[in-house]
């Protein structure tokens, strides 16, 4: 792996874990939508993580974490054998020990999320029994399903979506052929919200869900009658 695609994975693991600070994080949604190879490391990103995203939701770290982090990592005996070949970094670019320190930092973050989620599998935490990831035409990841077969379901954004502001979105399932496509209701803003599958059957394997475009208030016949925005076909978790 060159160099380049190294930073790329290592931007896309950042921004995917929650490390980055708000101005830098915006600044690499901002490089997605223009780099695609920058979309697809942050797509695989979030294939690697996502049964981290699944097993609880998220808590904020003491404030204190990363200057404790900071200072274990500084702290480090130095290797003397590395030290006596290194050459002398230029001031604020030492990019070994950058590089170093964002995997040191990732690995933390994901100890502490699969730490939280073993915690919240013992609490017999919902399992959703099938998971969808939502994509749009250009086959970019932009929401996930989750249906917990017990009359809701969680959909979660994964990018910034721009919506018309006189739509509305509306979320549909295709249980079978025979119910047709049913709605499992409207999302009040591109955020994280849970929706009532209230009547429905247990979801299942290849089960379609999409988003749609619609008037403000919904679908005026109880089907899709929008445009798509996204859509996919359900998994079990494994």
């Amino acid at each position: 792996m060159s160099r380049d695609q190294e930073t790329i994975a290592d931007r896309a693991d950042a921004y995917v874990v929650g490390l980055l600070e708000p101005a830098y994080s915006a600044a690499v949604e901002a490089e997605m939508e223009i780099d695609s190879a920058l979309r697809t490391a942050v797509a695989q990103s979030r294939d690697r993580f996502l049964e981290l995203d699944l097993v609880g939701p998220v808590r904020p770290v003491s404030p204190g974490l990363w200057s404790r982090i900071d200072t274990a990592i500084d702290a480090r005996p130095a290797d003397p054998a590395y030290e006596a070949g290194r050459p002398s970094p230029r001031a604020g670019n030492d990019n070994r020990v950058a590089g170093w320190r964002r995997a040191a930092y990732a690995a933390i973050a994901s100890s502490l999320l699969l730490a939280t989620g073993l915690a919240y599998r013992v609490l017999d935490a919902p399992k959703p029994q099938v998971i969808a990831v939502l994509v749009d035409d250009k086959g970019a990841p932009r929401v996930l399903v989750e249906d917990f077969g017990n009359a809701s379901a969680r959909v979660t954004p994964l990018s910034d979506f721009s919506v018309p502001a006189d739509r509305s979105m509306q979320v549909w399932t295709l249980p079978s052929k025979e119910i047709g496509p049913t709605s499992l209701g409207l999302l009040d803003g591109w955020r994280t919200a849970t929706l009532d599958g209230h009547g429905l059957p247990a979801p299942h394997e290849e089960q379609l869900y999409e988003i749609t475009l619609e008037q403000p208030g919904g679908s005026p016949t109880g089907r899709p009658t929008g445009p798509i925005l996204v859509k996919g076909f359900a998994k079990v978790p494994r």
